[in-house]
């Protein structure tokens, strides 16, 4: 498996800085809490300000690999399909991209994205769904308006309309694009921390986990806790080695975590699900 980066990518360059630090002030639940303590390890980014139909691209090829392997599969795709576009569009070159994609070969598109895997099934994707945004909106700048200044529910429930776009791809369009506050996607390392720790119950699934933690963790730090557990996840929390498993000062969340599914004498680990089941 190909080596994961060393930084969260999955917003892009133009994902945002670093943010202000978070107000002073005790955590109201112990998910605040689990989510300020990866705030003193990793950086605070800020969100919105991506174009979200190449938000919604970049989501696309993300799905069911790595940010390393599918940071490199966009690049090819705005390399072939990109143009500099209409600058007083305030997102440079969107429209462009949706139509060139609406109408690019579509085993072209495969061949250009192949890095990111599943790129047959991509390729129709981000295709139909460039088809998608210009039937519905008439261009791309009028979908990120739509995506940015309409309500978030309703946005969400519109994304989950398209064809190949499930929750995490919605989410994440909302949070990157939109800067929605609020926003929890989860993707594979939230799944499994949240469980993990007991932040939402062991046998959730994608979705309950999100409500889990969008209830819990005030709005404002939502987006910060997406990235700050994907890293944490990679860096700690792993699916089969745990940092748990070589003692309590290894793992920094130790004293907030409830180890679901984790035996730490036997040095066993199993999904959470599994550990309630037994």
């Amino acid at each position: 498996m190909a080596e994961e980066p060393a930084e969260n990518i999955s917003g892009g360059a133009g994902g945002g800085g670093r943010a202000e630090a978070f107000p002073d002030g005790d955590p109201e639940t112990r998910a605040e809490a689990v989510i300020d303590e990866l705030g003193d390890m990793y950086w605070e980014k800020a969100y919105g300000g991506q174009a979200a139909f190449e938000c919604l691209v970049r989501t696309i090829l993300s799905q069911n690999t790595s940010d390393k392997a599918s940071q490199p599969a966009f690049e090819e795709l705005m390399a072939r399909y990109g143009t500099d576009g209409n600058p007083e569009a305030g997102k440079p070159g969107t429209d462009d991209l949706a139509r060139a994609l609406a109408d690019a070969e579509r085993s072209e598109l495969a061949e250009t994205i192949s890095s990111a895997g599943l790129y047959n099934q991509k390729s129709k994707v981000i295709g139909e769904a460039a088809e998608w945004v210009l039937d519905s909106y008439g261009s791309a700048v009028a979908f990120d308006e739509y995506v940015t200044t309409g309500d978030p529910g309703e946005v969400r429930e519109t994304l989950l309309s398209i064809r190949g776009v499930g929750p995490k791809t919605a989410d994440c369009v909302l949070l990157f694009s939109g800067g929605q506050e609020g926003v929890f996607p989860v993707d594979t390392h939230v799944h499994r921390i949240a469980r993990r720790t007991g932040l939402a119950p062991p046998d959730a699934d994608h979705e309950e986990v999100r409500e889990q933690l969008e209830a819990a963790v005030p709005g404002e730090k939502c987006g910060f806790g997406h990235t700050s557990m994907i890293q944490f996840g990679r860096e700690y929390c792993t699916a089969r080695e745990p940092a748990c498993l070589d003692g309590p000062e290894a793992c920094p969340l130790y004293d907030l975590c409830d180890r679901i599914g984790i035996d730490e004498l036997a040095g066993e680990v199993v999904d959470p699900a599994d550990a309630v089941e037994r």
